[in-house]
């Protein structure tokens, strides 16, 4: 399984990492970003596809919410209404995970050619020989250069780590809906605090060859889903700010249902 996998995932990820790195002027850093931005445009449907879902779940909150507090001791009958609800609606609940699925093989691949790709000692070495192509300008590109921007690509940076949580919870907070139930609005600060603060402190322990994939990749993203939905979505403005921009309607349930049997019509959920 291990030998399929270098095969089919790893070793051609690792490889063409490698030979940017060759292109790109010797420089490792361009290459991480040069990938990371090749990747993520081969991407490009899926994550559309995943922001759009996620959008169009997020106007179901209103109907959700009520369900859960008329069901809220009846768990069995609370799924079932739900499912119910999704099945009026035409969306796949499953159609915000799906295509995160589809790519986080695709990202493991990354963060261990990142991690191979910056051997530092000579066992490190050894086993990155023996996954390169039998190509010169891969093999004559071995040390790599890992100074970029100031930075040791194979040592964590404290300032990319901050960056990485940065822009992480930026995009969290711009696809999650503030709940009107205490419990779940402290659960859902909860988790949208933890998870950019995890990240954060993973980067602290790893190269920071693999912060910055994270990084340009959290900075992508943020783009995609904010020409997707139209705007910032739930990112909250400052209260200044806030009150002086003109306030946008909210969508009504009537509005709601109209979204949703648009979005079932481009055929981007499934039944």
């Amino acid at each position: 399984m291990a030998e399929l996998w270098n095969t089919i995932i790893l070793e051609p990820i690792l490889n063409v990492l490698i030979a940017l790195s060759t292109i790109l002027f010797s420089n490792f850093g361009l290459a991480i970003i040069a990938l990371t931005i090749v990747v993520r445009v081969i991407l490009f449907p899926l994550t559309v596809r995943q922001t759009r879902s996620t959008k169009a779940m997020q106007t179901l909150q209103p109907q959700i919410q009520e369900l859960q507090k008329k069901y809220g001791r009846n768990q069995q009958k609370l799924q079932q209404e739900m499912m119910k609800l999704y099945k009026e609606a035409g969306i796949n609940p499953l159609g915000c995970l799906w295509p995160m699925l589809i790519q986080l093989p695709v990202w493991i691949a990354l963060y261990q050619s990142i991690i191979r790709a910056l051997a530092v000692t000579p066992e490190n070495l050894l086993d990155l020989s023996q996954h390169l192509y039998n190509w010169q300008f891969v093999s004559q590109a071995i040390p790599l250069n890992e100074h970029f921007l100031g930075l040791m690509l194979s040592q964590p940076n404290m300032i990319l780590a901050v960056l990485v949580g940065v822009t992480m919870w930026l995009q969290q907070k711009m696809v999650t809906a503030p709940a009107t139930d205490p419990k779940q609005a402290q659960m859902t600060q909860m988790t949208t605090l933890m998870m950019p603060f995890m990240f954060g402190f993973i980067c602290l322990s790893f190269p920071s060859g693999l912060a910055l994939y994270w990084l340009i990749s959290n900075l992508i993203s943020i783009v995609i889903q904010y020409f997707v939905t139209g705007g910032w979505g739930y990112l909250q403005m400052p209260a200044a700010l806030k009150q002086a921009a003109p306030k946008k309607p909210q969508p009504t349930e009537q509005q709601s249902k109209t979204i949703q049997k648009a979005y079932k019509k481009k055929g981007i959920f499934g039944r």
